[in-house]
C-alpha cells in the first residue's frame, strides 16, 4: 500500500471561496475534526493577513492534535527586503507552527507581470526565503504556484525554481494548477518528467476552474505524487479547490494501493462533509458525490428493484464505506418495488393490493402537486392512514392569522389556532415574524402542555415552490418544512392555493411524525 499525505486547506484556501467566514472558534472545531480522522497537514491561514489567523495559531497550538501537523501559510520574502527584516517571515514564525508552507513563482510570465522582478531575482527569493525559515528549525513545504503554467511557457526556468526550493531546504515540493485551466493527461505527463529531475516528494495542489480537480489530483498520484492538497467539499476561491472528500474516496476505494489518512476516517467521510456544511453556514447539495444524500438514492421504479435484489446494479460502493445510506425515493415514476422499499418497517410489503393503492394514491396526489421525495415524514403517516392505523393526536377547530402595518409601515403578525388535544379544547395567539413563524408559535404553544417533546423540534428549512405558474396570483403552491430533533431529521409537505393552508398541512405532518416517532422510541 503506497501511502498518500492528505493536507488540507479549507481554512485558508477555502476560506477565499465567495460567501464562507469562518469564525476563530470554527476553525478551531474543523482542525480537530480533521485531526481526528488522520488527515497529515491542517493549513491553518496566512498569519501576516488578519489578526484571526494570528490568533488561531495560538490556541490551536494548546490542542492535541495526534500526529497532525498544522502548517502556516506565506509568501516569498518582498523584493528588496532580506528575510529577517520581512514582517511576513516573522508572522510566520510567531506562529509557532512546525510546518510552513511557502507558495513562489514558477512562472516566468508571472515573475516578468505580476511580481515584477528578474528571472534571477525571483530565485533569490525564493531560495533565501526557504533557507531563512528552515534555518530558524522548521518543515518546509513549497508551492509551485502556476507550475504546470510554467512548465509549459518555459521547462528550463520552472525547474530551475524548484531547484532553488530543493537546494535551500524545501522537504516537499508541491504543483500547483493554480489557473485551474491543466487537463489530466497534461498533469500526469508534466509531472512524471518533472518527478524525474529532482530527488524529493512531490505533491499537487489543484483548482476547480475546468470541474478537472479531482481527476488532475488523481492523475498527479498516479504519476508518482505521494501528497494531496485541497480542500473539504472543494470550497475555494473561483470554482473552488480540489475536493479532498472525492480524493480520499476515489484513492481508498475505487483505485486501490493506496492508503489515506492512516488507513481510518473514510468511512466518516459524510459526517466530515455535512459537518463543514454545517460550519460555514451552507446547505449541503444533495448530489454531491460520495456523500449526498442523493449518491446512493434510487427513485425509478426499474432501478429500485434491481437495486433491492443486488445492491451493486446501481451502486457502484457500498454507501456505509463512505458514512452514507441508501435511500429509496418516491414519485409519478416509482413502481411497486419503490413502495416496498420505502415501507418495509410497517411489514405490509405481502399484501400487494395495499402496495398497489398506495402507489395510485402517490401518483395522484404528484399530479395534484406533491412530491415525497424530501417529505418522508407525510409519505409515512400516508402509508398509516392507508393501512388504517393513524389516529391524530390533535385536530383542528380553527385557526386564523392577521397581518397589520401601521403608517410607518411596521408589520405585525399574529395567529390564533382552537385545537382539541388531550381530550379538551386549547386556544392560543402567538406573534411571529410573518404568518407561517405566527401560526407554528401558535400551534407549539397549543401543543406542549400535552407534548413536552416538541420542545426538542426545529424547523431547519422552509420551501415554497408554484405549482402551476400559468394561474398567476391563484396558482397552487408546495410548501415543503424540513425539521430536525436530537435524532434525525425529516421532511413534509403540503399543497394549497392558499400558502397558508399549504404550509398548516406541512407544520401538522412534522409534529405528528415527531409524536409518533417519540411514541415508538419509547
Amino acid at each position: 500500500m503506497k501511502t498518500i499525505q492528505i493536507y488540507d486547506t479549507t481554512l485558508r484556501d477555502g476560506s477565499q471561496g465567495e460567501g464562507i467566514n469562518f469564525s476563530l472558534q470554527d476553525k478551531i472545531l474543523i482542525t480537530e475534526r480533521l485531526a481526528h480522522l488522520g488527515f497529515d497537514y491542517v493549513e491553518g491561514g496566512y498569519p501576516l493577513s488578519n489578526e484571526k489567523d494570528a490568533q488561531y495559531f495560538r490556541a490551536v497550538a494548546e490542542k492535541d492534535l495526534g500526529t497532525t501537523k498544522v502548517t502556516a501559510f506565506g509568501m516569498t520574502h518582498r523584493k528588496g527586503m532580506k528575510p529577517e527584516e520581512d514582517p511576513g517571515m516573522q508572522s510566520l514564525l510567531d506562529s509557532a507552527a512546525s510546518v510552513i508552507t511557502i507558495v513562489g513563482k514558477t512562472s516566468d510570465f508571472h515573475v516578468a507581470e505580476v511580481l515584477r522582478v528578474t528571472s534571477e531575482e525571483n530565485l533569490e527569493m525564493i531560495a533565501s526565503t526557504i533557507a531563512y525559515l528552515k534555518g530558524q528549525g522548521r518543515e518546509i513545504i513549497y508551492d509551485a504556484e502556476h507550475f504546470f503554467d510554467g512548465w509549459k511557457s518555459n521547462p528550463a526556468y520552472a525547474l530551475e525554481t524548484i531547484q532553488s526550493a530543493i537546494d535551500a531546504g524545501a522537504g516537499m515540493v508541491v504543483f500547483c494548477d493554480t489557473n485551474g485551466g491543466t487537463m489530466p493527461d497534461e498533469i500526469k505527463r508534466i509531472t512524471a518528467k518533472a518527478i524525474e529531475a529532482i530527488n524529493i516528494p512531490v505533491g499537487i495542489h489543484c483548482h476547480n476552474d475546468c470541474e478537472l480537480a479531482v481527476a488532475n489530483s488523481l492523475a498527479a498520484v498516479e504519476a508518482g505524487a505521494v501528497q494531496v492538497q485541497g480542500t473539504i467539499n472543494g470550497f475555494g476561491e473561483r470554482c473552488g479547490n480540489a475536493d479532498l472528500i472525492s480524493v480520499i474516496a476515489n484513492l481508498a476505494i475505487k483505485q486501490g494501493g493506496y492508503q489515506v489518512l492512516k488507513g481510518t476516517g473514510v468511512e466518516r467521510l459524510t459526517e466530515l462533509s455535512r459537518f463543514v456544511y454545517e460550519t460555514a453556514n451552507m446547505r449541503y447539495p444533495t448530489n454531491q458525490a460520495f456523500v449526498g444524500s442523493s449518491a446512493f438514492a434510487h427513485k425509478g421504479g426499474m432501478h429500485v428493484h434491481a437495486v433491492r435484489r443486488v445492491t451493486k446494479s446501481y451502486e457502484h460502493i457500498d454507501p456505509e464505506s463512505v458514512g452514507n445510506e441508501r435511500r429509496f425515493l418516491l414519485s409519478e415514476l416509482s413502481g411497486r418495488s419503490n413502495i416496498i422499499a420505502m415501507t418495509t418497517k410497517h411489514n405490509i410489503q405481502d399484501d400487494r393490493e395495499l402496495m398497489d393503492r398506495i402507489l395510485t394514491l402517490v401518483v395522484d396526489l404528484e399530479n395534484q402537486g406533491y412530491q415525497f421525495e424530501a417529505a418522508e415524514a407525510s409519505f409515512d403517516l400516508l402509508v398509516k392512514r392507508s393501512v388504517g392505523t393513524f389516529k391524530p393526536h390533535f385536530e383542528r377547530i380553527n385557526y386564523h392569522v392577521n397581518v397589520e402595518t401601521d403608517r410607518s409601515g411596521q408589520v405585525t403578525t399574529e395567529a390564533t389556532v382552537k385545537l382539541w388535544v388531550g381530550g379538551g379544547i386549547r386556544h392560543e395567539v402567538a406573534e411571529g415574524d410573518g404568518p407561517v413563524n405566527a401560526l407554528d408559535a401558535a400551534l407549539r404553544k397549543a401543543l406542549k402542555p400535552t407534548f413536552p417533546c416538541l420542545d426538542t423540534m426545529r424547523l431547519v428549512d422552509y420551501k415554497v415552490r408554484v405549482i402551476n405558474s400559468e394561474a398567476a396570483t391563484a396558482a397552487a403552491v408546495r410548501v415543503i418544512i424540513e425539521t430536525e430533533d436530537d435524532e434525525g431529521v425529516w421532511g413534509s409537505v403540503g399543497v394549497s392555493e392558499n400558502i397558508i393552508e399549504a404550509s398548516w398541512m406541512a407544520l401538522v405532518d412534522s409534529i405528528e411524525y415527531k409524536l409518533y416517532k417519540d411514541e415508538h422510541v419509547v
